[in-house]
């Protein structure tokens, strides 16, 4: 007996599709058609070609953009993936304070962006801040608004603050869906924690910790809002990321056609990213089901 599909349900999801398609690509195509054009200003535009992406690929200004992205995004990965994993472990499995555990947890994660970054310079400030207080007064020599390194770690601690929640939360699930069979054969073999760890949780949990670090991935790859509120990009470009640049030269700057080529080649790299977290975790399935 065979099935017959009824794909009429589709239709019901396309004015969705129709509108998240014009709200998408119209801007995508405006900043495609400004990229390869220059303008100096009255709203006169001139045919560049692909000289503005030239310039942007060409420009040490953005290889130290870019370089500063990536050097976050690493670190940030590094440090929340074992951390989120480390705390889920400890998390107890059942009861009330599992779903104490799990409302804690979200708080950070309920927080505006905006919110994020105001606390944080407030928090951070070395005369009045708590945290720049304290460390002053132990004797060390801290001033985010002054010094690079203190500026990079305060961002980066900002935002282990603000997202390991999330990979706590994926890690949790995953570790939750594991069956207790696995756990009883492992006690009847007389396996250490190490050994359950290893063989039987970390691999149970190798899908939801590669959508932990996608999403970790993309959004510390496109942060904004809160090294902004936070440090303005400084001192000096200490903390320019990516997404700051392209803004400074976008509206700072108004050099739109080098800023549309900026956010095309951005587009580009988040793509591919995604493109190949995608395989993965395609391959992974083909592999469990096989």
């Amino acid at each position: 007996m065979t099935k017959t599909q009824n794909n009429r349900a589709w239709f019901l999801v396309l004015p969705v599709l129709a509108l998240v398609a014009f709200n998408a690509i119209i801007p995508l195509m405006t900043v495609v058609n400004y990229s390869v054009q220059e303008t100096f200003g009255d709203n006169l535009f001139f045919w560049n070609g692909v000289a503005n992406y030239e310039q942007v690929l060409m420009s040490e200004r953005f290889h130290n953009a870019l370089f500063r992205q990536f050097a976050f995004t690493f670190t940030i990965l590094a440090i929340q993936i074992p951390l989120g994993v480390a705390v889920a472990l400890a998390m107890p499995k059942s009861g009330p304070w599992a779903s104490v555990c799990l409302v804690l947890m979200a708080l950070p994660l309920l927080i505006p962006w905006n919110v994020v970054g105001s606390m944080w310079n407030i928090f951070a400030l070395p005369d009045i801040g708590l945290l720049g207080w304290s460390l002053n007064a132990l004797g060390f020599d801290y001033n985010y608004t002054r010094q690079p390194v203190s500026a990079w770690a305060t961002l980066i601690l900002m935002d282990v603050w603000h997202w390991t929640s999330l990979v706590v939360l994926l890690a949790y699930a995953g570790l939750r869906s594991i069956d207790e069979a696995y756990y009883r054969a492992a006690r009847i073999d007389g396996a250490s924690r190490w050994a359950v760890f290893w063989y039987i949780q970390l691999p149970k949990m190798r899908q939801v910790l590669i959508i932990a670090v996608l999403l970790r991935f993309i959004d510390s790859f496109m942060i904004y809002t809160e090294p902004l509120v936070l440090t303005g990009g400084g001192p000096g470009n200490a903390t320019t990321l990516l997404s700051i640049d392209l803004v400074k030269a976008a509206l700072g700057e108004f050099n739109l056609g080098v800023a549309a080529a900026m956010s095309i080649i951005y587009f580009l790299m988040t793509l591919l990213v995604c493109w190949l977290f995608y395989t993965l975790m395609t391959q992974e399935k083909a592999e469990v089901r096989s």
